[in-house]
């Protein structure tokens, strides 16, 4: 059976450019439109369904029953014609039956029928219509049948759009707004508190014109697009205040790469070979992306998609005309940025003294604009569904990402209970920066050292802002999670260099890779290429790094070199026996060995410490303390572990708690085995920085901690309001019979005793 060529493509929309440009009657067109398609694509069935009033409606069909146009109606997400409608996806059956989502319809007379394939009429990222095909014959579509379906199928939502078929559902997403207040919550990327007036990064291109008069007139404003996005990129990557340096430098290097890539460049001329516009060519390769983008589950190859996407619609911008985004036009005041979704590049274009935060409809916590605002101080929050259509432009937004929500147009009460959290979490922060300089000695007497968790370039400054003692926890796979390609060996040299110059002679203590499992890079393939089911347990951290010894010896060298001439620590993680850390520090001292050979200047000194974050590890501690520098507990994957419960998965996130006896008994026999074995034991994780829990751990004899560095301000002030023994005293009594409600019992303690918990 022939298939649907690009020669064929091309002969369709010609014949809807006729068919568009004729004075017919709009039902008359499709009429037509339905004919041309299944007489190119030797189709007995050629269908189209437009959303009319919340419901898909047979509107023109060839080989289906007459009757059954204007009376065959569907709900989105009903039958195969609702699912595509629905999920904006495209269906390729061979057996139409087979799919769980089928509904026979007998009006239609469609059960001589076997194959199916249908793609959504677009609208505005909305569907508003179904182009379908079928035949008698059981058969998979032939890709090229299906992107000339695709193809077909943006030409007539101009003609839908332009004739008013689908008005009332086209513009339904923007009448459901509502005028009054709105609390809309999301994911919290970076914390912080702004206010100000919702603008909107850029508003969609709307595709008026897709069919071309000129196919090489259209080539031509495409490659003086791509020449153009390419020069700007270029610009960005000089001048940008992150582009010169660091991991920011390769995300814009991510870019480049992207701008170049001849395979895009090639699927728009393609596109354009059928006969689209070039804006249309544009729209039609982006929205094939954005349909593999929903199928993607790996959520850095979803996040390299998204910068795809970003440059896409930089590119349609560019070659439409419309090149102002809200960056460009400036800001006039105070702004609250809304997007869909936002590339680092185009955050960085924004004036920083007048953008106050960003929420975005996407997003995630390992997204290169997630890093790219928390380096800016930018409070943000992502993952707020139909947050283009709660939210109007120039709407009054309060936005608190402590506790991950917006407040839209909001009251009068409301605004006032934000400006006085602000104003206190203002004073709060000054008081904190008052004490910077102040070390952390508790009442007692006893000096507690309050370092910073790291994984940024940019985020050494923070140990002067905040006064803290050093760096406790510096993640090198920030590095490999943003990099389009495994980071070479001297580009790992430079970073870790620049962050034991910005230290100074404050330590710093690296972490070797935890990459692997849910930390996946798209360019690493899996020991198997299998997918884990258990990704938080599974081939991750030393466990890859010992079997990929490659890259280990490429990050010792890289460590080594960077701390020449000064001491250097390094710390591995997910140790589960002691074995692994004997191999992964034989690694690294053969690397030292083979750059003393060379008569390479080496570091002073190297301590070698390991990550206590797989239970089994506490029960072989005298094998291991003996051979090791110093302890780290990583508390966020040693509670998952102990309970057995995702910290991903929201219906646990809250369920247990770090001050469980369970947790804190376990805590302390470590604590108290790593103290007779003279030992340092220091505490990573999300645990350390709360305040209330620190005050148990130092209850326990912990007396190093690595935290986020908004934590220094008030666990440093905790540490100053704290009798050491007195809270060792406590923690003794309330582990010994513990309380129903442990954390109310410690709160009530500490309020008793004038300790500091704000």
């Amino acid at each position: 059976m022939p298939t649907a060529s690009v020669a064929s493509s091309r002969e369709i929309l010609t014949g809807l450019h006729d068919v568009m440009a004729s004075k017919a009657s709009a039902q008359a067109k499709l009429n037509k439109v339905v004919q041309i398609i299944a007489d190119a694509m030797s189709s007995e069935v050629c269908s189209i369904y437009l959303l009319r009033d919340g419901l898909l409606e047979l509107f023109a069909t060839v080989g289906l029953r007459q009757t059954a146009v204007h009376v065959t109606k569907l709900a989105l997400g009903e039958g195969l014609v609702g699912t595509i409608a629905q999920k904006v996806e495209v269906l390729n059956l061979a057996e139409a039956e087979t799919h769980p989502e089928f509904a026979y319809r007998s009006e239609t007379g469609e059960e001589l029928f076997h194959s199916f394939a249908g793609v959504p009429i677009i609208r505005k990222e909305r569907a508003i219509g179904v182009l379908a095909v079928q035949h008698a014959e059981p058969r998979a579509y032939d890709e090229v049948e299906i992107e000339a379906l695709q193809t077909v199928a943006m030409v007539l939502s101009e003609l839908i759009a332009n004739a008013g078929l689908a008005d009332k559902a086209a513009s339904a997403a923007d009448s459901t707004r509502d005028d009054g207040p709105v609390r809309l919550t999301g994911l919290r990327l970076v914390t912080g508190m702004a206010r100000g007036h919702a603008v909107f990064h850029q508003p969609r291109i709307l595709i008026e014109h897709t069919v071309a008069e000129d196919t090489e007139a259209e080539r031509h404003r495409v490659y003086s697009a791509f020449r153009k996005m390419r020069e700007q990129i270029e610009n960005m990557t000089s001048v940008a205040e992150f582009g010169t340096a660091g991991e920011h430098h390769d995300i814009l290097e991510t870019y480049k790469m992207f701008a170049y890539d001849e395979g895009w460049s090639r699927r728009i001329n393609e596109a354009i070979d059928s006969g689209l516009t070039a804006e249309a060519a544009i729209e039609r390769v982006r929205q094939r992306m954005q349909m593999r983008m929903r199928e993607i589950d790996d959520p850095l190859l979803r996040e390299r998609m998204q910068d795809l996407d970003d440059l896409s619609n930089r590119l349609l911008r560019i070659v439409s005309g419309h090149l102002g985004t809200a960056a460009q036009m400036g800001l006039s005041g105070d702004a609250i940025l809304i997007a869909r979704n936002l590339g680092p590049a185009e955050l960085l274009e924004y004036d920083r003294r007048r953008l106050k935060g960003v929420i975005v409809e996407e997003g995630s916590l390992t997204a290169h604009v997630t890093i790219v605002a928390r380096a800016m101080g930018v409070p943000m929050l992502g993952r707020v569904r139909g947050v283009r259509q709660a939210i109007g432009e120039g709407d009054y937004v309060l936005l608190d990402g402590n506790e991950a929500a917006a407040f839209v147009r909001p009251t009068g009460p409301v605004e006032e209970a934000f400006k006085s959290k602000l104003a206190l979490t203002q004073k709060r922060r000054a008081e904190f920066a008052a004490q910077r300089d102040l070390p952390p000695i508790t009442t007692d007497g006893h000096r507690i050292s309050v370092m910073v968790n790291a994984g940024l370039r940019d985020d050494a400054a923070a140990l002067e802002a905040v006064g803290a003692d050093g760096i406790g926890l510096f993640r090198t796979e920030f590095q490999f999670l943003i990099s389009a390609g495994f980071p070479r060996r001297e580009t790992q040299q430079r970073l870790y260099k620049s962050v034991l110059d910005a230290a100074g002679d404050k330590p710093v203590i690296f972490r070797t890779v935890d990459i692997g499992g849910d930390k996946a890079l798209p360019y690493l393939d899996s020991a198997d290429g299998e997918i884990e089911e258990n990704p938080a347990m599974g081939w991750r951290a030393l466990r890859l790094a010992l079997d990929r010894d490659g890259l280990m010896k490429a990050q010792a060298h890289a460590l080594l070199e960077a701390a020449a001439g000064r001491e250097l620590n390094v710390m591995f993680p997910m140790i589960s026996e002691p074995w692994e850390f004997d191999q992964a520090k034989a690694i690294v001292e053969h690397e030292r060995g083979r750059l003393a050979a060379r008569r390479k200047l080496l570091p002073s000194k190297v301590n070698y410490g390991a990550m206590l974050e797989v239970p089994a590890l506490a029960e072989t501690l005298d094998i291991l303390l003996p051979n090791i520098d110093f302890l780290s507990i990583g508390t966020n994957d040693l509670t998952q572990f102990l309970f057995a419960a995702d910290r991903a998965n929201p219906k646990l996130a809250e369920r247990y708690d770090w001050l469980s006896p369970a947790i804190l008994r376990f805590l302390r026999r470590i604590v108290r085995e790593a103290k007779a074995h003279h030992v340092p034991v220091g505490i990573c994780g999300e645990m350390g920085g709360r305040t209330l829990e620190a005050i148990a751990l130092i209850g326990i004899g912990l007396e190093r901690f690595s935290i986020t560095p908004v934590a220094v301000g008030p666990v440093k002030a905790m540490i100053r309001s704290l009798d050491r023994r007195a809270a060792t005293a406590e923690l003794d009594r309330l582990l010994e019979h513990p309380p129903a409600d442990m954390r109310a019992s410690l709160a009530h303690w500490a309020e008793r005793e004038g300790v500091s918990t704000g």
